[in-house]
């Protein structure tokens, strides 16, 4: 990569987050120490923004409260250049404190009732007034001047969230010139008016995006860049009103601030967020990922140490998703040491084996359709339970089934089969592209509730999608849920086989175990709904009604439509007949699929194409960490039998090391891998 841009060439990062008091204590020949120690080839360095860690020329741009007249941002730039290092200007900017809000209130967001919003002691700057149009772009042009960074990048770029309406003068004119209404008054996705405003807050982001690139490039040159970090979940990017597919449109790197494994999502998470991004940007876009050494979790404790076990596999799913690793530790002084020997292994791997993990192409026979719009008008004030849990129910589900897939935003005939998974919104223009691409051969899984709102959430009469999907939709949905008591338990439902095509694995039994929603349709049923009946007491534990004619899985030759939510479910409680079920519906459609796994325990697989090398991610999520908190050590799992669908003879393996033997057949080679910690990557030549 020599003679490429930064962007395209620097694989590893580092970053000290400091505090105001680091001025005083910062330990400069340790910290460049650790840059080699960790084989970086990029920091980034605090600059300005909230707090200004040079002697700015702006007398309201506040200084750290140790700095006086010294220039630490200067200091660290200047030995990072030393090093031979990429160098980020960090800054931190849609927050100030009382003087400057003193004197310019009008650059700052307010209520309803006129109110300033604040965070703390700081005052909210709005995105749309001066304060990010004039001040913060003096301030870049400073920085710039200075120290010549080769980028900049913004910690909380993006001002208020979507909970949070500004009604400052700047946004009420905007919003009237550009749309037209006054600005809603409250939150209320039934008003025209505050839908139209969230997509008009969105544009607003992108504003300043493009406003802040145009400054950077004029006063730093062409790559000189400014990038804005993002978060990796969907529903958090739209919360934060932050357009994904725009911003990757823009963004020649990305730099994903998405810093720890969730409860409720797991490790794989991290290699979804990977994948997912680079199907916008491509696979050549680097996407460093702020992985925290800090014990980033629930609870946070942003002086202690994260288990290296939790920040190594938060890590190495990354890397089998084609993210690049950046540490990152709050303040430049710890009493809790252990954090530092996190980063140097696993960086010294990835330095070793960094020819492996960029530039390559995903192979996956499968694809999950995601829409940040449905997220937004579909899933509304709770988009978590409405959009993010059926997706994730078939990302887990496909991880267990060792599937390999693609996250997609994008309907495409590369995919064998392409997942919808509860997407209510779907605008004409996709329901057309998901009949074409039925029609031209793929195969095509629905669920829930897809289709059945236009690109507003206003309700149709009907499924857009329902002459192919062979399904009507009644107008009703039965809702099931516990209450909480045994005596009034209404999520003791079932689904009955009618069809036995989709239940490999399911011999002895005639039932599966339900428990939730399901949208009463009309169509042929491959699975039927035995409603709920009391769990107690158990003399009364019978089924009232065995049989019923309501569909909760309607098959046709290449769609398969899924009423009830078994995605969600299997988000939530990982019932094992709800997850192979999801899986059983992937393969009667997918064919032969790329991968095969044969051994015991949970590993999330993913496959690459190199030129003529093929890289297999294998990633052991059989840890104890699969309980909620933090994992403590890792649970070794093996032997695996790995088959591919690749030529060559010969196979090495990444972590392990040494070379492993490689029997083909008919296009696949074979592999035996005896034991894997963390991960494995397996390369064939």
């Amino acid at each position: 990569m020599t003679g490429a841009p930064w962007y395209r060439r620097t694989l590893r990062w580092a970053q000290t987050n400091l505090t105001e008091k680091d001025p005083a204590r910062y330990d400069a020949d340790w910290w460049r120490g650790q840059w080699r120690r960790t084989r970086v080839q990029g920091v980034i360095v605090n600059a300005g923004g909230i707090v200004a860690y040079y002697p700015s020329k702006f007398p309201l741009h506040h200084r750290a409260e140790f700095l006086g007249d010294r220039d630490l941002y200067g200091e660290i730039v200047a030995a990072a250049r030393e090093d031979g290092l990429t160098v980020l200007a960090r800054m931190d900017s849609n927050r100030a404190h009382q003087p400057l809000y003193d004197a310019h209130p009008d650059w700052f967001a307010v209520d309803a009732s006129g109110e300033p919003y604040r965070a703390g002691e700081l005052y909210v700057a709005c995105v749309t007034g001066p304060y990010y149009r004039d001040f913060l772009t003096g301030v870049l042009e400073e920085i710039i001047e200075r120290t010549a960074p080769d980028g900049i990048t913004d910690n909380s770029w993006s001002g208020l969230d979507r909970e949070h309406i500004c009604y400052c003068v700047n946004c009420s004119g905007s919003f009237k010139e550009l749309v037209g209404l006054d600005l809603p008054r409250a939150v209320d996705w039934e008003d025209t008016a505050y839908r139209r405003w969230i997509r008009w807050s969105y544009d607003r982001r992108l504003a300043v995006w493009d406003l802040n690139n145009e400054v950077t490039r004029r006063a730093g040159g062409p790559d000189c860049l400014w990038v804005g970090m993002n978060g990796g979940d969907v529903v958090a990017q739209s919360k934060r009103l932050r357009d994904d597919v725009a911003i990757c449109s823009r963004a020649p790197i990305f730099f994903l601030d998405s810093q720890w494994r969730h409860d409720e999502s797991g490790f794989q998470a991290n290699a979804d967020t990977g994948k997912r991004l680079h199907g916008l940007l491509g696979w050549d876009t680097l996407i460093p990922e702020s992985t925290a050494m800090y014990d980033a979790g629930t609870p946070t404790f942003r002086l202690g140490s994260k288990p290296a076990p939790e920040a190594r596999m938060w890590a190495v799913e990354g890397f089998a998703g084609g993210i690049q690793p950046w540490w990152h530790h709050i303040g430049s002084v710890h009493e809790d040491r252990r954090q530092y020997a996190t980063a140097e292994s696993l960086f010294a791997w990835h330095a070793s084996n960094e020819q492996y993990l960029v530039s390559r192409e995903p192979v996956a026979t499968v694809g999950l359709l995601w829409s940040q719009r449905s997220v937004d008008f579909h899933g509304k004030d709770d988009p978590e339970t409405v959009s993010q849990l059926p997706y994730r129910g078939w990302v887990d589900a496909l991880v267990r089934a060792r599937i390999p897939y693609m996250p997609t935003s994008e309907i495409t005939g590369s995919f064998a089969v392409l997942i919808v998974p509860n997407l209510g919104v779907l605008t004409d223009r996709q329901c057309a592209e998901l009949t074409t691409y039925v029609e031209a051969g793929g195969a095509l899984i629905v669920t829930g509730e897809s289709s059945l709102y236009d690109e507003w959430g206003d309700r149709r009469s009907d499924f857009a999608l329902g002459e192919l999907l062979g399904v009507r939709h009644t107008g009703e949905r039965r809702v099931g849920g516990s209450s909480g008591s045994w005596e009034t338990y209404d999520s003791h439902s079932y689904l009955r086989i009618e069809d036995r095509s989709v239940t490999d694995g399911f011999d002895g039994t005639d039932l599966l175990p339900f428990g939730g929603a399901l949208e009463v349709v009309q169509g042929a049923a491959a699975l039927t709904l035995v409603p709920p009946f009391p769990i107690y007491p158990p003399e009364k534990s019978w089924m009232a009604e065995p049989r019923t004619d309501v569909p909760a899985l309607v098959l046709g030759e290449r769609t398969a439509y899924l009423a009830a939510d078994l995605d969600r479910l299997y988000a939530r409680y990982h019932h094992p007949d709800h997850g192979r079920l999801l899986a059983n519906l992937v393969r009667r459609f997918a064919g032969e699929l790329p991968l095969k796994v044969d051994g015991a325990g949970v590993l999330d697989c993913q496959v690459y194409r190199q030129g003529e090398r093929t890289v297999v991610h294998l990633v052991n999520l059989d840890q104890g960490g699969a309980w909620r908190g933090r994992l403590e050590e890792f649970t070794p799992a093996g032997p695996f039998t790995v088959s591919v669908r690749a030529s060559g003879s010969r196979a090495a393996l990444l972590v392990d090391g040494g070379e492993a033997a490689v029997t083909p057949e008919d296009g696949w080679i074979t592999v035996e891998v005896e034991r894997i910690t963390d991960h494995e990557v397996l390369v064939v030549e």
